[in-house]
């Protein structure tokens, strides 16, 4: 097994999942983009024949502290060379962002199991991703919850059988906020999500919903729906991880604890069900189960994702892109929090949108929506 972005949250949970597995895999290959203290800890405890790190500056320090005893591949290339040469059939891709897109393309090109945590490569090539997977024998399991969820309820029928997938969200800091009050959020208020333990950006995402956008256009091209077909309802309790309704009207539910670790495993062990370190749910402690309609008037971030995967071609790489960029700029102070959406619907509007486009077509497309985000600030 290799791990991509083994150093964030969904890595290390990831690691730890594996350290309840009693040594059924072997880790081959790490992968981060900078943190590479964390990356030498998790070295000294996997012993892998190789690294990967992004970030060059750093790639010398990380050589000094392994002493020689793994083997450290740095650069932009670092996590495609590390798929190549580490001999993997497992890849956990968690890199945040379209960063990991070239490493996950490499990894379904080689026919691999792919465990995805990254949302941001489908949403960007999933028309290019998909079709490879299949001609080449690729497995790709999604570990989003939510993805994991619908993946989990859809084993309950054929997929013709499918009517609809609903994808829940916890609605984030700001499910309660007047129109008003969102246009004052700080990064703070932004940061403090009311149920999950995240990374800045996929918790500024939830915080616009932009996330249950991005999830919508990568539910499209994993699960092969059709867009109209597929739904968000806000779930405060995060109990409910997603539905599917087949077309006899039966509705399936996967429902747990919020905890990262499940969707991981079952991403890992899958047909296989294994004991799991985590929480139990006690169905007789829950209150009650909330579900509301989302309104896209406070979080426009939906309605951009809803055009974006029934738009396709570069619309989804173009929204990615400029979500990222824009979401930088929020991290940075140098823009309000609900300009994130403005720049992102400014950008899908004023792009040159293509049907079918190539891989390179797509990366050409996020640098455009990148550049464009910077200018609209310049202007």
């Amino acid at each position: 097994m290799a791990i991509l972005g083994s150093t964030g949250s969904i890595g290390r949970n990831c690691l730890e999942v594996l350290g309840g597995l009693a040594g059924e895999y072997d880790v081959v290959g790490l992968a981060a983009r900078g943190s590479w203290q964390l990356l030498a800890r998790q070295c000294e405890r996997w012993h892998p024949p190789l690294v990967a790190l992004c970030d060059d500056e750093h790639a010398a320090a990380l050589k000094a502290s392994l002493n020689g005893r793994t083997r450290v591949l740095a650069g932009p290339n670092a996590m495609t060379r590390l798929i190549d040469e580490s001999q993997c059939d497992t890849v956990v891709c968690a890199v945040v962002g379209a960063a990991g897109l070239a490493a996950i393309h490499q990894a379904v090109q080689r026919g691999l199991h792919v465990a995805l945590a990254n949302k941001e490569a489908m949403v960007v090539a999933g028309s290019v991703l998909m079709p490879v997977a299949r001609r080449q024998g690729a497995t790709i399991i999604p570990i989003d919850s939510e993805h994991s969820a619908v993946f989990q309820a859809m084993q309950a029928g054929r997929a013709d059988e499918v009517r609809r997938v609903i994808l829940t969200a916890s609605g984030g800091p700001f499910r309660e906020w007047t129109c008003q009050q969102i246009g004052q959020a700080t990064l703070e208020d932004a940061l403090n999500h009311p149920t999950w333990n995240m990374g800045p950006k996929i918790s500024i995402d939830s915080a616009t919903m932009m996330n249950k956008a991005l999830e919508i256009i990568e539910a499209r091209w994993i699960f092969d729906l059709d867009p109209a077909n597929i739904e968000v309802v806000v779930h405060p309790e995060s109990i409910v991880h997603s539905l599917v309704e087949f077309c006899d009207g039966s509705i399936v539910a996967q429902l747990a604890m919020p905890d990262m670790r499940t969707p991981i495993q079952y991403a890992l062990t899958y047909p296989q069900r294994r004991a799991c370190p985590s929480e139990r749910l006690d169905l007789h402690a829950l209150r009650q189960l909330t579900f509301e309609a989302p309104d896209e008037q406070r979080f426009p971030a939906l309605r951009l994702g809803r055009q974006a995967a029934c738009r396709g071609g570069t619309a989804g790489a173009v929204l990615n892109a400029a979500n990222e960029a824009a979401v930088e700029l929020f991290r940075e102070g140098k823009i309000r929090f609900t300009a994130i959406a403005e720049l992102v619907e400014r950008a899908l509007d004023g792009h040159r949108w293509l049907a079918c486009p190539s891989l390179a077509e797509l990366m050409a497309a996020d640098r455009w929506a990148r550049d464009e985000v910077t200018q609209c600030l310049m202007g």
